[in-house]
């Protein structure tokens, strides 16, 4: 038993991603709507474009995804950056995609999600498991931020389609997902049969369309069913957000630890 514990705490330690409570959820929705508030901000505001705007949000990618990887253990900051920048470069990507190269919400939508079970299946395939918690080998930090950034640009396409192509717009279009959301929570407490990994993925997909719908009802103009905030404002108010969550989290753990 003495052992087990042993080992348990040492996962836990060394792990490079953080333990999944709400906050986590929380965070990462406000990481999920700056990236669609920003991403808008250089593609459209600053008139950039998709293509400019994406070679510029990978950059940041990979500079995050260098930190984050060479460290050896979970920095708070280093990890909920690169979240950010998967969501960034996820959002100009899926309208590069969508609308510069013309696939559509439809073709890209399924195109991308046929991509996140192909990255799902080589990691099972590979590792002999698909993990959310307790990443701390090479291989499974590289699955895990590859099907991030593939699941953060379907997102996008995801939540486009939903609040313009069906009509239901950004206010109803986030409903729709944040009740998904809900039905992925009840699986996990009253449904034990299903895995795990299967249902944070699952929550995961869908947090992303849900932050780009409520990015989309902060910054579009009035007669497009948006609050007309604008795009940098609401991503430095999102920012800060999760600056505070981040901040609050990592105090809490550590007190808890200290205990």
């Amino acid at each position: 038993m003495n052992q087990q514990f042993n080992e348990k705490t040492f996962d836990a330690l060394t792990s490079k991603v953080p333990q999944v409570t709400l906050m986590f959820w929380i965070i990462k929705i406000l990481a999920t709507t700056v990236g669609e508030t920003g991403g808008d901000a250089l593609s459209m505001t600053l008139n950039l474009g998709y293509a400019m705007s994406s070679l510029i949000f990978l950059t940041f990618f990979v500079i995050t995804l260098i930190v984050q990887v060479s460290s050896r253990r979970y920095h708070p900051f280093a990890y909920w950056a690169v979240v950010v920048a998967t969501t960034t470069v996820g959002t100009t990507m899926s309208d590069y995609l969508d609308r510069t190269l013309a696939l559509g919400y439809v073709k890209s939508s399924i195109m991308l999600f046929i991509g996140v079970l192909i990255v799902l299946f080589i990691w099972r395939s590979v590792t002999k498991q698909i993990k959310f918690e307790n990443i701390t080998s090479r291989t499974d930090e590289t699955f895990y931020w590859l099907t991030i950034l593939v699941s953060n640009t379907l997102g996008t396409a995801l939540g486009d389609f939903t609040a313009s192509t069906t009509g239901l717009g950004f206010e109803r279009g986030a409903l729709v997902f944040a009740g998904l959301i809900a039905l992925v929570a009840a699986a996990h407490f009253w449904l034990k049969k299903f895995p795990p990994s299967a249902l944070f993925w699952s929550a995961y997909v869908l947090t992303r369309p849900l932050g780009a719908t409520l990015g989309d009802t902060l910054t579009k103009s009035h007669t497009e069913g948006g609050l007309a905030l604008g795009r940098f404002t609401s991503s430095f108010v999102m920012g800060a957000f999760m600056v505070v969550g981040i901040l609050w989290t990592s105090r809490k753990q550590k007190k808890g630890s200290e205990q």
